[in-house]
C-alpha cells in the first residue's frame, strides 16, 4: 500500500485523536504519522499500540510524544486536542473551554510548524476556527475546520439505505454548523444524477416525501447524541474523515468536501467559519463554492451563521 507523502501531526491522544491516527495509518493518509499529546504516559502507550500494527499497514510510519518540537516539518497539523463533549452537552457549551485550550496551543505548534495546514476536529469546531484564524493571523484557507464532512458522510449513507443504493452514488450535503442548526440542501441533491426529490421506488412511488426527508435531516442532526449517550465519544468516523481531509491536502486532490472556513463574503456571509461544499488540496481550501439553494434554504444559512457568530463574539472573537 503507498502512502501519501508527507507529515500528519496528530494534536491529542484522546479517542478522536488516537483514531485518527489508527485510520491515517490503515489508510497511507500520510508518510509519517505523529501523534503529540501533553500527556506523556497516555501518548506513548498509544504510539507503542498503533507502531505493534505496522507491519499490517502499509509504507507510513508512527511516531511521538509529549514534545511539541515533534511538530517540526509537519504538512498538516490535525488538532484533536480539548475537553470532550459530555451526554446531553451541546457543542457550543464546549466553546469557552476549548477555546482557551487552543489559544495555549496554537502559538507553540505555529513556532514549530508555520507553513503546516492546520485541521481543527476539536469541537464546537467552527467558533474555534475563528478563533485560530484570528490567533494564528494565517489565511482561512490555511486553517479550518472537519465541518459537515462526517454529517454529509451520515446523510449519504442514511439516503443510500433508504433509496437502495450505493452510498457513491448518492450526492448531497450537509451544510453549516457543525451541530444543531446544520441542515441538508436538498435542493441540489441527487442520487446517479436524479434529483433527490423525483427519486422513486421500483414501483414508480416517491422515495422520499417532505416528511421523510425532515426526519433525516433530524436523525443526521443528532447522530452524535446517540453515539456518545451509547458509549461516550464519537470517534471512528471523525478518525476516518479528518484522514479524508488529510489525503485531499497532501495528495493535492483539488476535491470537494464540506469543510468550514471563515468566509469572506460567501452567500452574503463575512467572519463566521460554517461549512460549504469546498476545493480542497494542496495548502488547504482552494475556493468555497456557492452551490444552489431554494429560499428556505438560504434563510437557514443565515439563521446557523447567526448562531456561530453570536456564540463567538461570546467568547470575545
Amino acid at each position: 500500500m503507498a502512502a501519501h507523502a508527507g507529515r500528519l501531526v496528530v494534536v491529542g491522544a484522546g479517542a478522536v485523536g488516537s483514531s485518527t491516527a489508527y485510520a491515517a495509518l490503515i489508510r497511507g493518509s500520510a508518510r509519517e504519522v505523529v501523534l503529540y499529546d501533553i500527556d506523556a504516559p497516555k501518548v506513548e502507550a498509544e504510539i507503542l499500540d498503533l507502531a505493534h500494527g505496522t507491519q499490517f499497514t502499509g509504507a507510513s510510519s508512527i511516531s511521538g510524544g509529549a514534545d511539541p518540537a515533534l511538530a517540526v516539518g509537519a504538512d498538516v497539523v490535525v488538532v484533536t486536542a480539548g475537553a470532550k463533549q459530555k451526554p446531553g452537552q451541546t457543542r457550543l457549551e464546549l466553546a469557552g473551554t476549548n477555546a482557551r485550550i487552543l489559544e495555549d496551543l496554537l502559538p507553540t505548534l505555529l513556532t514549530h510548524a508555520p507553513d503546516a495546514v492546520y485541521v481543527l476536529v476539536t469541537n464546537p469546531c467552527d467558533v474555534l476556527t475563528v478563533a485560530a484564524q484570528q490567533v494564528s493571523g494565517l489565511p482561512a484557507g490555511r486553517v479550518f475546520a472537519s465541518g459537515t464532512v462526517l454529517d454529509t458522510s451520515r446523510l449519504r449513507w442514511l439516503l443510500g439505505e433508504r433509496a437502495g443504493v450505493s452510498r457513491g452514488s448518492v450526492h448531497a450535503y450537509i451544510v453549516g454548523e457543525h451541530g444543531d442548526t446544520e441542515f441538508p440542501l436538498w435542493a441540489c441533491a441527487t442520487i446517479g444524477g436524479v434529483p433527490l426529490r423525483d427519486w422513486t421506488d421500483d414501483d414508480g412511488v416517491p422515495a422520499f416525501t417532505p416528511d421523510s426527508l425532515e426526519e433525516l435531516a433530524h436523525e443526521v442532526r443528532t447522530a452524535a447524541y446517540k453515539v456518545i449517550a451509547g458509549k461516550g465519544a464519537t470517534n471512528y468516523a471523525i478518525g476516518l474523515s479528518a484522514a479524508r481531509i488529510v489525503e485531499a491536502v497532501l495528495g493535492r486532490e483539488d476535491t470537494v468536501l464540506p469543510v468550514s472556513t471563515v468566509l469572506t463574503g460567501q452567500c452574503g456571509i463575512d467572519g463566521v467559519a460554517l461549512s460549504l461544499p469546498s476545493v480542497v488540496g494542496a495548502g488547504g481550501v482552494r475556493r468555497v463554492l456557492e452551490v444552489p439553494m431554494d429560499d428556505g434554504e438560504r434563510a437557514r444559512l443565515v439563521r446557523s451563521a447567526d448562531a456561530l457568530r453570536a456564540a463567538a463574539q461570546s467568547l470575545g472573537y
